[in-house]
């Protein structure tokens, strides 16, 4: 474990493109730039790689939208209780992408938008609108994850915009892509035959990937827990033992890697210091065999992208040197 190294890996965003992070990072050992194509357009994306590789010479990793249903809203509002919403209006004000999903909606489905509580039943459905009534408070978000609680909604396991994004990653020799959502091993053996000669992470995020995770880990050798979507379909409360089952499987094959990723840091967005909880994860992670640790919303906008580095090399530092650095769970 010693010698081992420990991934750091970036999300970029505005907090991050910028040549004082990337001359930052090249020097203090980030493994790792993430594009996240939930959050970036094509033309967005081709300028990115652009400014980075202007700047380091840091692999990107191009990370597909994947099989997940998205909010496209004009103006974003607080939703209260019992009110009614249109999806699909005339105005365009609130719709779902990509651009098939509405036709795979259907009366009585569940609907959990975003991070912020809002959930709402769909009601009925008039010719290409959806009458949905909301069942529990919360924000309506521009681009948060839509997840349907009460049955499986078929969704192509890339976007046609990850398609496009794949080409531009290949036109710029970006050798790392991550597929979200990974559902099944079809998605994992699809990917490969996609990219095959590519490092691929795919990323456990849905029940489904955890189910069939010992499959799965014997035809991809690189994994990402993102435990925010997967808290969607597990529940938040459930994602220490998801995360530990996950490990225990990993354990078994040594060669393979897992990475960790989401609220890691949540803090630090805002603060230039960490919680002691936040110290705590990371070292549970680190310790349950962890080969990296991603950076999400902490680098991408957070207001101490650096400092967020900073002291996650610290807890890196801190579980090698520690006495208990040997110790597994299983």
């Amino acid at each position: 474990m010693k010698n081992k190294k420990i991934k750091i890996i970036c999300t970029v965003g505005p907090s991050t493109l910028k040549k004082k992070f990337l001359n930052f990072a090249k020097k203090n050992n980030v493994s790792l730039l993430r594009l996240n194509m939930s959050h970036l357009s094509k033309e967005n994306l081709i300028k990115s790689i652009k400014y980075i590789k202007n700047y380091c010479s840091i692999p990107i990793c191009i990370d597909t939208e994947g099989a997940q249903i998205r909010t496209k809203v004009k103006k974003e509002k607080f939703i209260n209780l019992g009110k009614i919403l249109i999806i699909n209006d005339t105005q365009k004000n609130f719709n779902l992408y990509p651009e098939y999903i509405p036709d795979r909606i259907k009366n009585n489905d569940l609907l959990d938008i975003g991070f912020n509580n809002l959930k709402v039943k769909v009601l009925k459905k008039i010719d290409k609108k959806i009458i949905c009534k909301a069942i529990s408070s919360g924000k309506l978000e521009n681009n948060k994850g839509v997840h349907v609680v009460n049955r499986k909604v078929k969704i192509n396991y890339l976007t046609q915009k990850d398609l496009e994004a794949i080409e531009i990653g290949k036109k710029f020799k970006i050798n790392n892509f991550a597929l979200s959502f990974t559902n099944s091993i079809d998605d994992v053996l699809d990917f490969n035959k996609l990219l095959p000669s590519q490092n691929k992470i795919f990323k456990i995020e849905t029940l489904n990937a955890c189910n069939d995770f010992y499959k799965i880990i014997k035809h991809a050798d690189n994994f990402l827990i993102d435990r925010g979507d997967l808290s969607k379909d597990v529940k938040v409360e459930n994602i220490p033992t998801f995360q530990r089952k996950l490990f225990k499987i990993k354990n078994k094959f040594k060669k393979k890697n897992i990475y960790v990723a989401t609220n890691l840091l949540e803090s630090m967005i805002e603060n230039s210091f960490p919680t002691r909880g936040e110290a705590n994860d990371i070292f549970n992670s680190l310790e349950m065999g962890a080969n990296g640790l991603v950076l999400a919303a902490e680098t991408a906008i957070g207001k101490n992208p650096i400092s967020t580095v900073k002291f996650l090399s610290k807890m890196i530092k801190a579980f090698k040197n520690s006495k208990y650095k040997n110790l597994r769970y299983f």
